[in-house]
Parts: structure tokens; C-alpha cells; sequence
């Protein structure tokens, strides 16, 4: 999906402020590796979120990398009301944001244990198995790795906030 986009949409040069640098390929290549970490850090990890962790589709880097981060709204993508997913993703890559490799979820859970209370991060990533997309959220002072809808169709409104990586 990122590569057919980028070809129909060339890239604008907007940058935004970088919210977090992530490392990638940590060590943790497994979903069992990921949950027992998470454990370990009294993360919760929701039946969605292992639903995806535990698809053959997630996989984790095996060289460690780092990501600059970004957080966006769908406002400051230029839109003025709820919008579907595959427009905020086709927007997101004009303005020259990648999507989030699936291993940024449970990494930036991981990397992020002091997210404000009352959260919430979507992963603007490509959806596993067509229809879930990580969420990394903080409910008063619990930290979740959860799973939210992927589907290019679903509709997400002004206060959701999306994760990319800035270029």
C-alpha cells in the first residue's frame, strides 16, 4: 500500500515536530518475547492487540534501527471532519510521512512508559491481515498495547491521533 501511494503521490515537503525517537530490533524478535516484556513492565496488552501481535504478519527488525516519530491529527493533515483511514494514510504520505512498520506498536509501548493518562496513539501502519492497525494508549495509570480497526473504509474523527515516521 505505502509503495503504490508513494508512486500516485509524490511527497510535499512538510515536516512536523519529531514526538519520539523509537529503536527497532531491539532483541525482542517474538510475540512471545514482546508479551513477556510487556508483562515484566505491567503492560497490558488487549485481545486485539495479540491478535496482531500473534499473526504471522508481525515481524520484528533484526538490525537495530531508530525511527523519528511523529503524532498527528487528522486536522493537521488538512482535514476538516472524520475521514476515512486510507485518505489519512494517502495524505500522510503527500506531506512525506511513512507508515509505522508493525513493530513500532509494541515498541513505542515499550519505549513509552510515561504517556500522559487519558491517551491514546493509532498506529499508521499497514494493517495486519487487511483490518487491525496497533493502538498505544494510557487509561489513568495503565499502559495498553491494544488493536484497533485497519480497514481503509473506517472512519476516524479530529480527536484521534496518528503515529507515522517523519523522513
Amino acid at each position: 500500500l505505502q509503495k503504490v501511494l508513494k508512486e500516485l503521490c509524490p511527497p510535499e515537503t512538510t515536516k512536523f515536530n519529531i514526538f519520539k525517537i523509537i529503536r527497532l530490533g531491539t532483541g525482542l524478535a517474538t510475540a512471545d518475547e514482546f508479551r513477556e516484556a510487556m508483562e515484566l513492565n505491567f503492560i497490558k496488552i488487549t485481545e486485539w492487540g495479540k491478535d496482531i501481535l500473534y499473526k504471522p504478519a508481525f515481524v520484528a527488525a533484526t538490525e537495530e534501527t531508530k525511527v523519528n516519530l511523529v503524532v498527528v491529527s487528522i486536522a493537521e493533515l488538512g482535514f476538516k471532519k472524520a475521514t476515512y483511514l486510507k485518505d489519512i494514510y494517502r495524505r500522510a504520505l503527500e506531506l512525506g510521512l511513512e507508515l509505522c512498520p508493525a513493530e513500532v506498536g509494541p515498541q513505542l509501548r515499550l519505549q513509552y512508559m510515561n504517556q500522559p493518562p487519558n491517551t491514546n496513539l493509532l498506529i499508521g501502519m499497514e494493517p495486519i491481515e487487511g483490518h487491525s492497525v496497533f493502538d498505544v494508549s494510557c487509561s489513568g495509570d495503565k499502559l495498553y498495547l491494544g488493536g484497533n480497526n485497519g480497514s481503509p473504509h473506517s472512519t476516524w474523527g479530529e480527536v484521534n491521533r496518528w503515529v507515522f515516521i517523519q523522513r
